[in-house]
């Protein structure tokens, strides 16, 4: 089991900037993936950043070059630092951990942290 506890979110004005951090502990050696999704009220949850194990990196196609994914192994934690926010990017960040055993998925998630982009 992996425990993800979220923290940076809140309320800026478009063009402004937030950091996101994830700090897991319990079974993390075994984590292949670790990534934010966000959920706006009325859409589904969509992956907007993904590190794996290697360091290989994955956006959403409307965060790139705004947004960037990174991770401090000593401290066990992710971070989202996100750029020029728009209130598009409005919505519930949510952390992931996704283990991968004997073909089958494993996913642990944070409790979320609210962004809201407004003026």
């Amino acid at each position: 089991q992996v425990q993800l506890v979220e923290s940076g979110g809140g309320l800026v004005q478009p063009g402004g900037s937030l950091r996101l951090s994830c700090a897991a502990s319990g079974s993390i050696f075994s984590i292949n993936v670790m990534g934010w999704y966000r959920q706006a009220p009325g859409k589904q949850r969509e992956l907007v950043a993904a590190i794996t194990s290697s360091g290989g990196t994955n956006y959403a196609d409307s965060v790139k070059g705004r947004f960037t994914i990174s991770r401090d192994i000593a401290k066990n934690t992710v971070y989202l630092q996100m750029n020029s926010l728009q209130p598009e990017d409005t919505a519930v960040y949510y952390c992931n951990a996704r283990q991968i055993r004997l073909a089958k998925i494993y996913d642990s998630w944070g409790q979320g942290t609210q962004v809201t982009i407004s003026s």
